[in-house]
């Protein structure tokens, strides 16, 4: 009855491959003369989801984390992984062949420094790491004696036999009625930042800035409607864009080149060295700009000034086009979840249903609105202690059935042309203890806060993070993770550079998206997460004396009224909380069958103290 189109459940390779693999590459190395070689878990624009041919770190160790690093060495090696994915790098690399350590505290740099001896030579590629994450290898390397190599070719790509081609998806145009901007628009907006940033031209090294700033989207990538792509905006005159040819109909070509010059990738070298032979100050991104791209321009007599992409912040800030888009994308959505929270509800008792049935059914109710181009990350399904995996990804061999007693947590999205979705919902599958109930509702107290505050105009995330964790914090709890990330149109679901997290120094503009997302975690027992959108809106407030700016809740799906212990909200909460409810009753019911709508007022009904 139901299937997934876009996600998987298999397990990478294990064993004797993976060994193989090891010592192939530690024979390339001496062939090559290099002590050792450093694997980021990156392509050349240090993207989030990287196609199959850009995947050697889990082709070399077997670790499908999105974030990570390995270095080799002659007789040790080291895969760095940070606390997400400390439990699943050791069950899925071979833990006799590699040391698992820590990605952030201590820096992978400490390892390499302790672990060269004076004269080694560590190789690295310099199109997959930027400039900074060079430069501290290099002095890692200089504390030891040792040098820092920047190969010519990748020696992972000489030794893996079946590596896939690159990718090559055709890439469509993002039609103005969804865009809201058209390509002029917005070039006049990044060359005014360019003169802000007083440089002869900007790299767009990050494909998602090409995307926004062109109007295409495309499929080179899982999840993320992404054409891989460069471009080049100088400060005045035509921009070029560098894409592999054979991803362009004759539609998009002309699309295209009604605003720039369109040349294949190879071309963009010899471009960038040409106008930094005339001194030219070429602007680069430190997020995704290679430390290829600074080699490049600085050995032609070019000066690299590195900063952050002025593209990011003009894409965070969503156009009135795509924020109407983004409300229909998100009703659309809740007629889907609706119809799987029910189905849920009716058959997870039961307790045939596993993991896995509720990823293929979730997915199947949103192609089933005849819209959907993709879901925007692999679904997290967690029932039990998988729950409590912040970053579980179900397989196969982990999939477990949903018991009754057990909570089911449910992070999921989905790709429209109109918008992009992100939501997480925990279910009580029977009845739940005390214990998750209050850990339920002190999540859910932090989640209201957040959607509740009220803030001045220049507030960053890292000032609102602690509203969502208050009350977890007087229970002596905490979770792990940001409180909430940016989220694109049409494009990547975890997207810059504003953030609610202690680390969340953007400050936050009206016409931004943010998730909301607190949960807790209990180790081997049970997760709980509450996850909405949030649109960054004016607060209207009599008598303020400042700009003050408010969340206005794009989400659309009903919280487990079984899991919430109402004495412990407050009446203003429990306001919210109502409210929400019959808005969510409001939006989605005329939707619906009539087995669903009296499933939802039930799931939506009022709740009194």
């Amino acid at each position: 009855m139901f299937e997934a189109h876009f996600q998987t459940f298999e397990e990478p390779e294990a064993g004797v491959a993976l060994a193989a693999r090891l010592a192939a590459l530690r024979e390339e190395l001496a062939r090559r003369k290099l002590t050792g070689f450093v694997v980021p878990r990156a392509d050349q624009q240090q993207n989030e989801y990287v196609p199959p041919s850009e995947e050697r770190l889990a082709w070399l160790t077997g670790f499908t984390g999105s974030a990570g690093l390995a270095v080799v060495l002659p007789h040790e090696a080291a895969l760095f992984v940070d606390g997400r994915y400390t439990l699943q790098a050791a069950k899925q690399v071979d833990v006799k062949a590699w040391a698992v350590e820590a990605l952030i505290d201590p820096p992978p740099e400490s390892w390499v420094a302790a672990h060269l001896k004076a004269g080694d030579r560590l190789g690295f590629d310099p199109w997959l790491h930027t400039f900074s994450a060079a430069e501290r290898l290099s002095a890692a390397c200089a504390k030891a004696g040792a040098e820092l190599v920047a190969v010519d070719s990748n020696p992972i790509d000489a030794v893996w036999q079946d590596r896939p081609q690159p990718p090559l998806a055709p890439v469509a145009v993002h039609s103005l009625q969804h865009a809201g901007l058209t390509e002029a628009e917005k070039l006049t907006q990044i060359r005014a930042e360019i003169a802000k940033l007083g440089t002869d031209a900007l790299v767009l090294s990050d494909s998602h800035a090409v995307a926004w700033t062109f109007n295409i989207r495309g499929a080179d990538v899982a999840h993320t409607p992404l054409p891989l792509s460069y471009a080049l905006v100088p400060k005045d005159g035509r921009p070029t864009i560098f894409i592999d040819h054979r991803k362009l109909s004759n539609l998009t070509r002309d699309h295209l080149e009604q605003s720039a010059d369109v040349r294949e990738p190879d071309a963009m070298a010899p471009t960038l060295m040409a106008l930094a032979k005339t001194g030219g100050s070429i602007a680069l991104d430190n997020a995704t700009a290679a430390d290829a791209l600074s080699r490049l321009i600085t050995a032609a007599g070019g000066k690299p000034v590195r900063g952050s992409d002025p593209v990011a912040l003009l894409k965070a800030v969503k156009n009135a086009t795509e924020i109407k888009g983004t409300k229909t994308a998100h009703v659309r959505d809740a007629v889907a979840l609706a119809r799987f929270l029910a189905w849920i509800d009716r058959e997870a008792p039961s307790g045939k249903l596993t993991e896995i049935d509720a990823v293929e059914a979730l997915e199947t109710f949103r192609r089933d609105t005849g819209a959907l181009k993709d879901v925007s990350f692999p679904t997290i399904s967690g029932t039990g202690p998988n729950g409590a995996i912040v970053h579980y990804r179900v397989s196969r061999k982990s999939n477990r059935r949903i018991a009754p007693g057990d909570l089911l947590l449910i992070d999921s999205g989905a790709q429209y042309e109109d918008g992009t979705t992100d939501v997480t919902r925990t279910m009580a599958v029977g009845k739940p203890t005390d214990e998750m109930r209050d850990r339920f509702t002190r999540v859910l107290r932090g989640h209201i806060a957040i959607a509740r505050a009220v803030f001045p105009d220049g507030t960053t995330g890292a000032q609102l993070d602690t509203l969502a964790r208050q009350y977890l914090w007087a229970a002596g709890l905490d979770f792990e993770h940001g409180t909430g990330h940016g989220v694109g149109s049409y494009l990547s679901v975890h997207e810059g550079p504003a953030r609610i997290s202690k680390l969340g120094t953007t400050p936050l503009k009206r016409g931004m998206i943010l998730s909301n997302e607190p949960g807790y975690y209990k180790t081997d027992g049970f997760g709980i997460r509450i996850e909405n959108l949030e649109l960054v809106v004016a607060a209207e407030i009599k008598g303020a004396e400042k700009p003050m700016n408010a969340f206005e809740t794009l989400t659309l799906a009903p919280i487990d009224r079984r899991l919430i212990d109402v004495a412990m909200l407050s009446r203003d909460e429990l306001d919210w909380l109502n409210a929400y409810h019959a808005r969510v009753r409001n939006d989605v019911r005329p939707a619906l069958d009539e087995a669903t709508k009296a499933w939802l007022d039930q799931a939506t009904a009022e709740l009194k103290l």
